[in-house]
């Protein structure tokens, strides 16, 4: 083409590409889809803590399983840690999308659980990580309400992941009622059972109106935990009414979701199912707290080949690097 030909009619030069192709700096682009089977593994060791102590049993796999998670929780802290030192603006990216909202309010309340379960060797120190887990998770409940505020319609619809964020807070009471907070462990019960009470409503209609998409039916398992969790707090503040009846609340959800197992699952493994494991292992609690040992035992069983399967998978995922894509975490 000769040179005096418009500039229009000439092929356009593209940079030729970069090689080797360039590698994101370490841990840029963290997915907080990581924190919820790390949640499930924490409530699984909760929950066979108290299997050791109603079975009479050593409760030596219970505390490894608790300190082995505590140290993976450190490390998926510290990860998305450094992405935020890097890019501060990706919290609110994370926060744009469903997988980035359920991820980052499970961090806050994984810190809840990791109190409880160092309450038995260090009090003083378990105290402090539940104060820094509430002020934690009250952080990241601002941010997205002020995110649902500013960001588009869809933002603000109720789906079950609304649970985690706004009725989270419940969690605190598993180790407020050990360390002798029963105020603040009343606090949380009675202000978050009338939330969790609106979003069951609000998602029964909206489940009755609309048939949820396949690869989102796995978060219908998340109206599992606030019941498992009243129930909990509540026995241990000494309610027992308010306990049982909300142990057969979860008992009714937990038939709906076997009996609804190859519907909820249609779309084959998704980090989704992560929303599997923290609910199940909240319930076996439950059970043993509120001195159902049989049934808890059958519910732990089951809960100790759900949660260990889905958090290998959900790790195994972030190790190769497949995570953050399959979840559009944002890159710092």
């Amino acid at each position: 083409m000769s040179p005096t030909e418009p500039a229009r009619f000439r092929p356009r030069q593209y940079p030729p590409p970069q090689f080797p192709p360039a590698r994101p700096a370490r841990f840029s682009r963290t997915p907080p889809a990581i924190f919820p089977p790390i949640l499930g593994l924490l409530g699984l060791g909760l929950a066979l803590r108290h299997a050791s102590a109603a079975l009479d049993l050593p409760a030596s796999a219970a505390e490894m399983l608790l300190g082995a998670t505590t140290a993976l929780w450190l490390l998926a802290l510290f990860a998305y840690g450094v992405k935020v030192m890097r890019r501060p603006a990706v919290v609110a990216e994370d926060l744009r999308v469903l997988p980035g909202r359920a991820g980052l309010a499970v961090a806050g309340l994984s810190m809840l659980l990791v109190a409880a379960a160092a309450v038995p060797y260090a009090p003083g120190l378990a105290r402090g990580v539940l104060f820094g887990g509430l002020a934690l998770h009250t952080l990241i409940v601002a941010l997205i309400i002020r995110q649902m505020v500013l960001g588009p319609y869809d933002l603000r619809q109720v789906t079950p992941v609304w649970h985690l964020s706004f009725v989270g807070f419940i969690v605190g009471g598993l180790a407020a009622v050990p360390l002798g907070l029963t105020g603040l462990a009343q606090g949380l019960l009675w202000s978050t059972m009338p939330i969790a009470a609106v979003i069951w409503g609000i998602s029964l209609v909206q489940l009755i109106r609309r048939i949820p998409p396949a690869p989102l039916r796995p978060l219908l398992a998340i109206h599992l935990n606030p019941a498992a969790l009243f129930a909990i707090v509540a026995a241990a503040l000494g309610h027992t009414g308010l306990a049982l009846g909300f142990a057969a609340l979860g008992a009714l959800i937990l038939i709906a979701l076997v009996a609804a197992v190859r519907w909820l699952t249609v779309s084959g493994f998704t980090p989704f199912w992560g929303a599997f494991t923290f609910p199940i292992a909240a319930y076996v609690s439950a059970l043993y707290a509120l001195g159902l040992d049989t049934t808890a035992t059958l519910v732990l069983i089951a809960c100790l080949a759900i949660v260990p399967y889905v958090a290998w998978r959900v790790m195994q995922s972030w190790a190769v690097g497949a995570l953050a894509a399959k979840t559009n975490a944002a890159e710092a």
